[in-house]
């Protein structure tokens, strides 16, 4: 299976999204929410419909970019957000991407993933964090698929894949997790420490 731009732009045309919750995941709006720098360069991988880059444009940050390999979930976007900055939608490989960001935001894009690509991932997050960023996000902590996304792990299998590249990581059992996901996600806090 080859999870390439039209695989995913599929997914959408078939409406087969069963990772959108309709609105911004409840950790990543609680981290948001305590964030009080507005000018922090924050990345959002995989965005698809971009609940989590709508909901921080709207509390005012100014410098939210997200990615994805299709610009399908987009359109959606700026329907519900039409001032959200279209120069801020890339649409691309994210390991092809070059910039410098404060924060990126980790929601589903790990685990859409093919499970080879993790090393890679880890690398390419240190890669595009400046000196003090951070990672910050929702791993699954469960074992959900190994032949399609989503795919899942566990804290033993990505603590020691993320410290390769960030020492000071932590991941702990999310507590405020959406109904069908409770216990089964870790919050991700990786520290661009050195």
């Amino acid at each position: 299976m080859e999870l390439d731009r039209s695989y995913w732009q599929t997914r959408y045309e078939n409406s087969e999204t069963g990772w959108d919750i309709g609105g911004p995941s409840t950790p990543l709006k609680t981290y948001l929410d305590q964030l009080t720098n507005k000018e922090l360069r924050i990345l959002i991988p995989g965005a698809g419909r971009a609940y989590e880059a709508e909901y921080a444009h709207r509390l005012g940050f100014t410098n939210v970019y997200v990615i994805d390999l299709t610009d399908a979930p987009y359109q959606d976007l700026l329907a519900r957000c039409p001032d959200f900055p279209k120069d801020h939608l890339l649409v691309g490989d994210l390991f092809a991407h070059e910039a410098q960001y404060d924060r990126i935001l980790e929601q589903t894009f790990f685990c859409a993933l093919d499970p080879s690509l993790r090393v890679k991932y880890v690398a390419k997050m240190k890669e595009l964090l400046e000196p003090d960023g951070q990672l910050v996000g929702v791993l699954f902590n469960d074992p959900l698929n190994t032949d399609h996304p989503p795919f899942g792990g566990s804290k033993e299998a990505y603590v020691p894949l993320f410290k390769t590249h960030f020492p000071e990581v932590t991941m702990d059992a999310c507590y405020n997790s959406i109904t069908p996901r409770a216990g089964r996600e870790l919050w991700l806090c990786a520290p661009n420490t050195g």
